[in-house]
């Protein structure tokens, strides 16, 4: 077994030293070369979305079935900054799981500290939305700084259930409304007194889902440095395998460290910008089911792509918020009961297309453009063949690590 694996690692070291040299020669190719083009289209289609997407609710556009109403509506544009708001807490989870092949089940203890822990600084601190928002950034990235060193004490499943029990404890923490901070069930409304009045209200809805998308692309860019720089790919090499990485010298700890407390206090901001969406935060906002829900988002999108975790939360809010619509509706009472029962449950549909994903799309929805071209294109299958990495793949490989 031990021999088979040293194979597979070599194998991988090889397909990365074919990929690097590619990369080395596309700059000769000339400024009309294919590679000139793909990089100025990789530049240009994020520009032209983010466009579209600040544009939208200047804009009157209707999707029937997709969204609830007119894009400039205030319906519409909430569940579009939701969305997004997600996307980037999406985007940080891609950092722990998809870059540093790391298993968390309490990652949504960082995105509740960010809702919380802003509401409560400002109010008892009776500070502005800037100061405190800075309060609550700092203190994320003490306490992930402090519990990432001890959860990265262990790897693989244990690793995963060390992380759960510290976002369980916050979520009984918060549940039971320490000296009346967190408004326990109820949960907690937004101090309204200490932020501006053009981020309150549904009037402002518009204003928001602004934030929101200045939020996601901040997120963006950060993950997408952080997958780029030193310690990115050193955490991807720790993923594949550590011992390699400590016989050349290297520390995984500390990378692992770092890439931990980046995804945290990046789930942190997001979780700022949903208590200002929501107007409060509550109780399942730092429970496990959350974290599940992100690794679907992951998932869904295509584990290891950055766009595939931001398409995987658009499809999954966007399929959570309609499908729940679609339950209460008459269409689905005049059923027979052995239709009418699954298809009242959001869940479960949510659920079966998870099961079909993972079944049938390794790649998630960041492969399934290149699948089509790989059926034209061998250039493109031996892309697909290299670049698509399926969770079981992640896990195993992570505990097999010593």
């Amino acid at each position: 077994m031990t021999a088979m694996n040293t194979q597979k690692a070599d194998e991988k070291v090889q397909g990365k030293v074919a990929a690097m040299r590619k990369a080395a020669r596309a700059p000769q190719d000339g400024p009309g070369s294919q590679g000139t083009r793909s990089r100025l289209l990789a530049l240009i289609v994020p520009v032209g979305l983010v466009v579209l997407l600040a544009c939208l609710p200047l804009l009157n556009i209707s999707i029937p079935g997709v969204l609830p109403g007119a894009t400039y509506t205030p319906g519409t544009l909430h569940m579009l900054a939701l969305a997004m708001v997600m996307a980037g807490v999406a985007l940080s989870y891609h950092l722990l799981f998809g870059v540093a092949g790391l298993l968390s089940f309490g990652h949504a203890l960082y995105f509740g500290l960010g809702a919380y822990g802003l509401g409560i600084v400002m109010e008892k601190l009776e500070l502005g939305l800037v100061p405190a928002a800075l309060v609550v950034i700092v203190a994320g990235l003490v306490m992930s700084t402090i519990l990432g060193a001890v959860s990265l004490q262990v790897t693989g499943i244990p690793f995963a259930m060390v992380t759960l029990a510290f976002a369980q404890a916050g979520f009984v923490l918060v549940r039971k409304n320490p000296g009346g901070l967190t408004g326990g069930e109820e949960g907690m409304r937004l101090p309204t007194d200490y932020v501006p009045d053009w981020l309150v209200g549904v009037a402002d809805t518009r204003n928001l889902y602004w934030v929101a998308l200045a939020a996601l692309v901040l997120a963006f860019v950060i993950v997408t440095w952080v997958q780029r720089s030193r310690a990115g790919h050193v955490a991807e090499a720790v993923r594949e395998n550590e011992l390699r990485v400590q016989v050349l010298g290297m520390r995984p700890f500390l990378v692992k460290l770092a890439i931990f407390v980046s995804a945290s206090v990046i789930a942190a901001g997001m979780g700022m910008v949903h208590l200002l969406l929501n107007s409060g935060a509550v109780p399942h906002t730092m429970s496990a089911e959350f974290t599940i829900s992100l690794l679907l988002m992951v998932v869904l999108g295509g584990v290891g792509s950055r766009w595939g975790a931001v398409a995987g939360a658009f499809v999954y809010v966007i399929l959570s918020q309609r499908l729940a619509v679609l339950a209460q509706s008459s269409a689905i009472d005049d059923l027979p009961a052995v239709l009418a029962i699954p298809l009242s449950e959001p869940m479960f549909i949510l659920g079966t297309i998870f099961i079909l994903v993972v079944m049938f799309l390794p790649g998630g929805l960041a492969a399934l453009g290149l699948r089509v071209r790989a059926l034209f294109s061998r250039r493109a299958r031996a892309e697909l063949d290299e670049g698509t990495r399926t969770p079981g793949e992640l896990v195993q490989e992570d505990g097999q690590q010593p």
